[in-house]
Order: C-alpha cells, then structure tokens, then sequence
C-alpha cells in the first residue's frame, strides 16, 4: 500500500475551504507532519520523527525540523488512538 504526501504540495489544493497556497508555512508543516503520521500509523509502522522526516522528503516536501519532533512526541505521550478520537469531532446535521 504506497502512500504519497504529493497531492498537498499543489498550491490549487484545497483544505478545509482553504486554499493550501493560503495556509502559513507553520500550518503546511502541521499539516504534513499531521498527515506523515496518520499514514504511517495507517501502515503499522512506529511514528517517529525521522520516520515522518523520510515520508516527508519523500514527499518531496520539507517541513522545519522541530515539527516532527513535536509531533512524534505528543503521539507518544497521547497515543495515536486517543488524538484520532479527539480530532475526529461529530459531523453536522
């Protein structure tokens, strides 16, 4: 099952009715440290910073350095699970 993080680096892209080319440099580096380790999560493997580090370059992207650290960091203090459920909020009706 291969993965790719390219479909993001695009600038006609759109997030959340936000243009990608309209999200902060932070915001695109959250968001593709976000979507690093739900898809290694997805694919069983350990989410660590140099794991989503090595999707990202592969990606073709590149993110600040602190940003996979922090992430990696509070998936291990959180769990992967319990973010998932926090993040996954109720849809409208």
């Amino acid at each position: 099952q291969a993965h790719s993080l390219a479909p993001l680096a695009p600038a006609s892209q759109a997030m959340s009715n936000v243009p990608a080319a309209e999200l902060s440099k932070e915001q695109k580096d959250e968001l593709l440290c976000t979507y690093a380790a739900l898809i290694l999560h997805d694919d069983g493997a350990e989410v660590t910073p140099q794991a989503m580090t090595n999707l990202i370059k592969a990606s073709g992207c590149i993110v600040e350095s602190y940003w996979p650290m922090l992430m990696a960091k509070m998936i291990q203090n959180c769990g992967m699970e319990q973010l998932i459920k926090m993040g996954s909020g109720g849809g409208g009706g």
